[in-house]
């Protein structure tokens, strides 16, 4: 009865907005934080020059070269991740600044080495997302086009083009500072001295922990987290917080971090932190591969140690899957103890967030793990095991 009603609480008005994240309709997505930018490459070409950015937080692109009104671009790898010898890389955002007087023309956008992304096929599809500001009037652009292995789209005037719209650093710090002080904490340092935030709301008995934003790439994760804690707080009610959301904070305590990989998110980067390591690969040591560990991994260290004090009782781990356009949820299939309470759990769980919010789907998601055969190096394995607890990952498109 609690999970099935704490499956309602943050989800029916936060999961909906990112629905149309692969849809070709003209959604307005939701506000960003503005961000300073500073000019880094340019391009000339007769009497239009174009000048591309991506010197903000969480920008990513290298301008390659201009021809006409054609500028060629290709997509910044992440840092080397040595579990996994490869350079993620798919998410991108950068600015372009048009010469004065060339404003008017149309420019085509295209990124030369798409084909080589982590995930090239979830090109097929998809719109880039366009606006005139970084803090608002995100849309799709609907001429996005994948072909001959290349991602091209096409726009006039200045403007900031993504992969998602970029949750920012400072969005993210000032977000915090309208939830009471006595409710915010650092759980440690990330590899470049960020907090590691951690919000703790509630006071039932029932743990609860919800993380967010592993894969920097994935910005609708942190929007996901910020829509999770206005509704808990009521932050945009003055203060006022519905009966669903108030019972629930009496049965459950929780933690939440909106952002488990600030220094990735910040630098640009897919799926990897400062130190190039996959944080939902660092959950458990695997093939002579130490984690979690403070000279890589001290984002999931810090958060493991902190569980270990306080238990946990369900825990939801919030992701962006960049080839599946649909909300679902994957769960801990593999895990030793998953067939009765846990399978139980996940169903419960997974019926009452359907019947809160029609946008889930009960039958898309991963190719289950084999009995037995969880990775437990993945945090939602890792959490189930662990604490023999409801443990899932929600997927948002």
């Amino acid at each position: 009865q609690s999970l099935s009603l704490f499956s309602t609480v943050p989800f029916r008005t936060s999961v909906s907005a990112f629905t149309t994240v692969r849809s070709r309709s003209r959604a307005t997505l939701p506000r960003c934080a503005f961000t300073r930018t500073i000019m880094s490459s340019s391009a000339e070409s007769g009497d239009v020059k174009v000048s591309i950015s991506d010197a903000f937080d969480g920008g990513n692109i290298e301008f390659v070269e201009q021809k006409g009104n054609q500028v060629f671009l290709k997509i910044k790898p992440d840092l080397y991740t040595e579990l996994e010898k490869t350079n993620h890389f798919q998410y991108f955002a950068f600015r372009s600044l048009p010469s004065l007087g060339g404003h008017k023309e149309e420019i085509e956008y295209v990124i030369q080495n798409a084909k080589d992304a982590s995930y090239a096929g979830a090109w097929n599809g998809s719109t880039v997302c366009y606006s005139k500001a970084l803090s608002s009037g995100w849309k799709r652009l609907l001429n996005t086009n994948y072909e001959d292995g290349c991602l091209k789209f096409s726009a006039t005037g200045s403007g900031y083009f993504a992969y998602f719209p970029p949750y920012s650093y400072q969005r993210h710090l000032e977000f915090l500072s309208k939830i009471g002080e006595e409710h915010i904490f650092s759980l440690g340092k990330t590899l470049q001295g960020r907090d590691i935030d951690c919000v703790k709301i509630g006071s039932g008995k029932s743990i609860c922990w919800l993380i967010h934003r592993q894969h920097p790439g994935e910005s609708m994760a942190e929007y996901y987290a910020e829509g999770v804690l206005t509704r808990l707080l009521g932050l945009e009610t003055e203060g006022s917080i519905d009966g669903v959301a108030r019972e629930c904070l009496q049965k459950y305590t929780f933690y939440i971090v909106p952002n488990m990989c600030l220094d990735g998110s910040v630098m640009g980067h897919l799926r990897t932190n400062a130190a190039g390591a996959n944080l939902n690969r660092e959950w458990h040591p695997s093939e002579g591969y130490d984690a979690p560990t403070l000279e890589r991994s001290p984002e999931v260290y810090h958060v493991l140690k902190k569980m270990d004090e306080t238990g946990v009782d369900a825990f939801l781990d919030v992701h962006g899957d960049e080839a599946l356009p649909f909300n679902f949820l994957a769960g801990s299939e593999g895990c030793p103890k998953w067939e009765g309470r846990l399978k139980k759990l996940h169903g419960a769980f997974l019926a009452s967030y359907c019947r809160a919010n029609p946008d889930m789907n009960k039958n898309i998601g991963y190719e289950p793990e084999a009995p037995n055969e969880g990775r437990k190096n993945i945090c939602s394995n890792q959490i189930a095991m662990r604490f023999d607890c409801f443990s899932a990952t929600l997927e948002m498109p």
